[in-house]
């Protein structure tokens, strides 16, 4: 074996970096488990344990030292699937956005054209933008579209007589901000809410931003914090030195306040930098400018602290040092920087009626949006002097035109233009005017953080200002985003909501776990018993890949769903076929009278090229599964491929280690038990004699299927045809009729019920209110839900988990699944075209992948309602179709890898072309039906035991592997033999075909 030492150097290297990801996870669970245990099931106690340890270390390794957040930023995240919680769809309304950048014209061909494209998109691969200018230009008007366009606000960037190109561009350009700067908005509102790993994404080529919230329980508050209007607002502030006062007089409230409460607890004298509790308060400065940056941990001045200024001891002043040495109030708003963990108990104390009483009206106390890169677990707090009135701010982000990220062109620091229009620039060097008298600060603020406080120098006339400060380039681009936000002509609605209670969460960890480690089980026991020693090898093999698998997973902070799960277990699958493939040739060689070292060398290099072609064809559908899916299928896609990756490097390098270390202590190696050597040995079945049998089973086979499809069709899932879908458990067994009935009378429309799981589980679906997705309609459909269910007297249940779609982006979802399964299958082709250089291969790999879509189609219609578990075509199936079609291929090309081997060999020999392919598919068929009952295997056990969400999941892949097993041996080749133009391979080389003339 070459490179050897190289080999192992690499395997060496990439499981102490799958451990080192891996093993964020392990601590992150230890410090949750202390967190339950100290809390004693008072969810409120455990997530204040974990807020006050978020900057603590928890993991030390020497070299590196991390807090508690931050390895729970590098952990393996669960999905909402496995973990509970929300997942939401937000849209941006295009329709909305052209409209106001119009001022919302009364012109009914305007209106009439965008109407019709926000219509056709839903079909199209077309933009919005595009439809509306093509559908306005074909309305026969003799007005210049881009005419509406040229308001006031646009005035820089379009004009009157603009051309559709110009006006394009800028819509477009104005659509991309849309996005962009909601994005921004929801990720600092999902940031403020404090959830834990929270996964925010803009959705590619759409107007669509992806949000999961693991572990909320709070839908009501999490989608009026979505949806809301994103407000900035310009605030006046107070200055540092005018705020201090009042923080020293809250603070010695509070200490009167907490000592008549509580009795103090004893403080040790024995320490030398315990705080002399004499001391008077003009030294208060003094001595916190002191502990300021202290590293010495000191209990005592820590309990002096906390009892003599309970506001102090989590709300650092802003101060500084002086030239004199001497601490000293830091002019401007900030009025404190506070511990990231200390943030809620300052809101605390600010909260309670006897400090409230003691803030003025004219005095808010607002945080900076996040900390500051010189003190990353410290947040500031602003003082900010709201004007009387409703809102209190001087100016609003409606007067701003544009905002961009620039460069000091003397400096060459970060910092950001902004301008307004011509109102807010009166307005602007009004109040610049009024701040530069005094050098005060103006505060911009967003949804009530601040997210800048720049100081005033000079009068800003012209609306142009910049904004400058200890500015990272990130930091501009950020608050360029947040001022153009300001001025959003849009809002983001929510399309597509799913969530997932904590204990259908739980239920779906046990139930995956539990199949995962059954299939591997299953898996290993099956190599030993067939493949004697060499199937200990594999099943190493087999365990460095799940472990591989994770290890890269955890690095890529992918996120673990249900379908992940099955995928890791069809992993095994995969890496069990690479090592089927090996032992096969290993034995064909071993038959030719090799010895046991030749015959290892030479399985392991002819066994090779079929193995990356099967395992490449699974992978580019993984690719396509990548791009078009979402949820919980991005994450099955993904690790399909990375497990493909990994299953590629432990059974082509770590089982060939295995047997490198036998080789040289001369140890036996075997590959078969005497009952399984011969197995398929001679085998010699007339495929291509008996075709025509075969094609006319596939065709009846086919044709019922088709006729089942187009007569009966399929129950479609949520997700295909919109609405709302919620998951009940009851007490006691139910009657499906009976709570079909009641929901259909409350909802006065056509319910779909059906058993989930177990008997006293259903999945209601309903299309109530389908094309309405505002709060109000979720309540009214939640409020006739309740009302029907509860007509089952004397029987509790309880909303495990819901789920809504909207019209649009079903329509979406479905046209996304269609093109992954055409996309799927002419990658396929093509790449079967570049290897084998014959047309005829690619036609039959797609005849049988074409044969077994069909038949998976036809079964799960035939089956529906009548298999006692859901058969509901959605995107659980749509990935296990493409993995079918990809398992499917991964057959066929192995059998062609061979035909064309014995091609080669057989060239100059008078053999026929029929001949050569009926002894490549006797060759392999043992190989095949080896891996076809291994995958088979862990497919039974996803299966049985991996729940009821991927019941069908597991099911689809099931059949479509039983019977593409069938179609690669049966269809595939035979197909290739037919549309091949000759039936013999070549004539003897010497053999010459003589012309005669007359």
């Amino acid at each position: 074996m070459q490179s050897k030492g190289l080999i192992k150097f690499l395997v060496i290297i990439v499981a102490l970096a799958c451990l080192y990801s891996l093993s964020f996870t392990f601590v992150t669970r230890k410090v949750e488990r202390e967190a339950e245990a100290y809390a004693g099931g008072d969810i409120a106690k455990e997530k204040a344990y974990l807020d006050s340890i978020a900057g603590e270390t928890v993991y030390n390794l020497g070299f590196a030292k991390y807090t508690y957040r931050e390895c729970k930023s590098y952990e393996l995240a669960l999905g909402l699937d496995l973990k509970g919680g929300m997942n939401v769809t937000m849209e941006i309304s295009l329709e909305e956005l052209i409209k106001n950048l119009a001022d919302n014209p009364k012109d009914e061909k305007f209106n009439a054209s965008l109407n019709s494209a926000i219509q056709k998109s839903k079909s199209s691969n077309k933009s919005v933008v595009d439809l509306f200018i093509d559908d306005y230009k074909a309305s026969g008007t003799s007005q210049n579209l881009a005419s509406f366009f040229a308001t006031k606000d646009n005035a820089s960037f379009i004009k009157t007589t603009s051309s559709d190109s110009e006006l394009k561009s800028f819509l477009q350009k104005e659509a991309d901000n849309a996005i962009q700067n909601s994005y921004k908005v929801l990720r600092t509102r999902i940031d403020k809410f404090g959830v834990a790993s929270p996964n925010i994404q803009i959705q590619q080529g759409t107007n669509r931003i992806l949000i999961e919230l693991p572990g909320v329980n709070d839908e009501s508050r999490v989608r009026k914090l979505l949806q809301g209007s994103a407000k900035l607002e310009f605030y006046e502030t107070h200055d540092n030195m005018q705020i201090y006062p009042l923080l020293e007089n809250i603070n010695r409230s509070l200490a009167s306040s907490i000592k008549s409460s509580e009795t103090p607890k004893p403080v040790s004298t024995t320490d030398s930098t315990a705080v002399d509790t004499t001391q008077k308060e003009d030294n208060l400065l003094a001595n916190l400018g002191a502990n300021k940056g202290n590293n010495q941990d000191s209990s005592a001045l820590a309990a002096n602290l906390a009892n003599e200024n309970p506001l102090f001891s989590v709300l650092m002043p802003s101060i500084y040092q002086a030239e004199n040495g001497q601490q000293q109030l830091a002019p401007g708003a900030q009025v404190g920087i506070a511990n990231l963990k200390d943030t809620a108990k300052v809101n605390a104390y600010l909260a309670r009626p006897e400090i409230k009483s003691q803030i003025p009206s004219n005095l808010k106390l607002m945080w900076a949006v996040k900390p500051e890169h010189r003190s990353p677990n410290f947040l500031s707090l602003y003082a900010i002097k709201p004007l009387p009135g409703e809102h209190g701010a001087v100016l609003t982000g409606e007067v701003i035109t544009d905002a961009r990220d620039a460069f000091n062109p003397q400096t060459n620091a970060p910092e950001v233009s902004m301008q307004m229009n011509s109102y807010g620039a009166k307005e602007w060097r009004r109040i610049t005017a009024k701040a530069a008298q005094t050098k005060a600060s103006i505060a911009i603020v967003l949804d009530g953080v601040v997210y800048s406080a720049p100081t005033v120098s000079n009068e800003i006339a012209g609306g142009s200002s910049s904004i400058s400060g200890n500015f990272t380039i990130e930091d501009t681009k950020d608050l360029a985003n947040v001022l153009k936000a300001g001025r959003l002509p849009t809002t983001a609605k929510i399309v597509e909501e799913a969530i997932v209670g904590p204990s259908l969460g739980q239920a779906a960890i046990d139930s995956g776990v539990n199949s995962a480690v059954i299939g591997i089980v299953i898996v290993m026991i099956f190599m030993v018993v067939y493949y004697n020693r060499a199937g200990w090898a594999a099943n190493i093999a087999v365990l460095f890949n799940v472990f591989f698998l994770l290890g890269i997973l955890a690095s890529l902070n992918a996120v673990l769903t249900l379908p992940g799960i099955a995928g890791i277990v069809l992993t095994m699958g995969t890496a069990v076929d690479a090592n089927v493939l090996i032992y096969e040739r290993i034995r064909e060689e071993l038959r030719l009278g090799k010895s046991v070292r030749q015959a290892i060398a030479d399985g392991y290099k002819h066994a090779l090229p079929s193995i990356l072609d099967s395992q490449i064809t699974t992978f580019l559908v993984g690719v396509v599964l990548f791009f078009f899916g979402s949820g919980p299928i991005l994450g099955f896609a993904t690790t399909l491929m990375i497990g493909i990756i990994t299953s590629l490097f432990t059974s082509i390098f770590i089982s060939r280690l295995i047997f490198e270390f036998m080789l040289d202590r001369d140890m036996k190696i075997s590959v078969s038990f005497p009952w399984s050597e011969k197995t398929l040995q001679n085998a010699n079945y007339q495929f291509i004699k008996n075709r025509k049998k075969f094609y006319i089973v596939s065709l009846i086979a086919v044709a019922i299927s088709l006729g089942f499809v187009f007569t009966k069709g399929f129950t479609l899932g949520v997700d295909f045809q919109g609405g709302r879908s919620y998951t009940v458990r009851y007490d006691k067994v139910v009657d499906l009729e009976t709570i079909r009935k009641n929901l259909d009378e409350t909802f006065q429309s056509t319910t779909e019920v059906k058993t989930f799981g177990s008997e006293n589980q259903v999945r209601v679906t309903t299309s109530y209110h389908i094309t309405e997705t505002s709060d109000e309609a979720d309540a009214e459909v939640l409020a006739k839900l309740n009302e029907g269910l509860s007509k089952e007297q004397g029987n509790k249940y309880e909303i495990l988990s819901s789920q809504k779609v909207g019209p649009s982006i079903a329509s979406d979802i479905k046209g996304r699944a269609a093109w992954s399964s055409i996309l799927s299958v002419l990658i396929i082709a093509a790449y079967i075209l570049l290897r084998f250089h014959k047309w005829q291969y690619s036609v039959g790999a797609a005849v049988a992948t074409i044969h077994d879509g069909i038949i998976l189609l036809g079964l799960f219609s035939i089956l529906d309602g009548i298999v006692p578990f859901s058969l509901d075509i959605d995107q659980h199936f749509v990935a296990a179709f493409l993995t079918v079609l990809a398992y499917s291929v991964n057959d066929t090309v192995v059998v062609f890898d061979r035909i064309r081997e014995d091609v080669s060999k057989s060239k100059g020999m008078n053999k026929y072309f029929g001949d050569v392919v009926n002894q490549a598919i006797n060759t392999t068929l043992s190989r095949t039906i080896i891996t076809s009952l291994t995958i088979i295997f862990v497919l039974a056990v996803l299966f049985v035991f991996g729940g009821e969400v991927i019941r069908g999941f597991s099911f689809a892949i099931l059949i479509g592997i039983i019977v593409g097993t069938y179609s690669s041996i049966v269809l595939a080749a035979p197909t290739v033999y037919d549309l091949g133009k000759g039936k013999a391979i070549a004539k003897p080389a010497e053999e010459k075909v003589k012309v005669v003339t007359p």
